[in-house]
């Protein structure tokens, strides 16, 4: 039986640390401290994301203070100058927010990140309600799996419906993360299919295949 694939509700935080439109530029920036984060989510009514602030919304005060703008450069950065002249958190965040669902595969939420060039992605409902927050930090705790874990994911899911007949022949080790298959099977296409549904579980780093082909196949 194959292994439900990581989500993100697997490896998110549920502890969310977030502010309403109406907190200050002060009670932000002491909440970003506190806290050790670098974006806040932005919450109305009962949980509902409408944006996040980040720190990069908050630096825009420091950039402009005391710096006068002409007339184009006012015109050509007017969302800048806007969020540096503000004070609450509905007129400093970043709207739309950007956010990611529970049932996300990991590797959709890292591509989001990337893409997005975010290091936080709050985790919300169908109705767009707050249900965590996943960081980089995050999507990097399946890296975290025991070795024997991943052996015996590897070993059930993979060589025993692949190779049915010479599984008892197959040799998974892991070793920090790093898969080593070895072995003999009777059917020499269904190598590359080992390694490659090996490399795809959840916390694997390398896989190093050593497979071959059994003399008397």
């Amino acid at each position: 039986m194959t292994a439900r694939p990581f989500t993100v509700a697997d490896v998110m935080t549920k502890r969310v640390i977030a502010v309403r439109p109406d907190t200050s530029f002060k009670e932000i920036v002491t909440a970003m401290e506190r806290w050790k984060v670098t974006a806040l989510p932005v919450l109305e009514g009962e949980g509902r994301v409408v944006g996040v602030v980040s720190e990069a919304d908050l630096l825009l005060k420091e950039e402009f203070h005391g710096h006068r703008l002409g007339m184009v450069e006012q015109l050509r950065r007017r969302d800048a100058t806007a969020k540096a002249g503000s004070d609450l958190a509905a007129d400093l965040m970043s709207t739309p927010a950007v956010t990611v669902g529970p049932d996300a595969a990991l590797p959709h939420a890292a591509r989001l990140m990337a893409t997005r060039r975010v290091k936080r992605l709050p985790v919300v409902d169908h109705d767009g309600v707050i249900q965590g927050v996943v960081s980089r930090s995050d999507l990097l705790k399946v890296f975290l799996r025991p070795d024997e874990e991943l052996a015996e994911e590897i070993r059930g899911d993979v060589v025993g419906p692949l190779f049915p007949l010479s599984r008892d022949r197959v040799e998974v080790r892991v070793e920090a993360g790093v898969v080593t298959l070895t072995g003999d099977v009777r059917d020499s296409t269904l190598i590359p299919v080992a390694e490659r549904l090996a490399r795809a579980v959840e916390g694997v780093v390398d896989v190093r295949c050593g497979l071959t082909l059994a003399a008397e196949a």
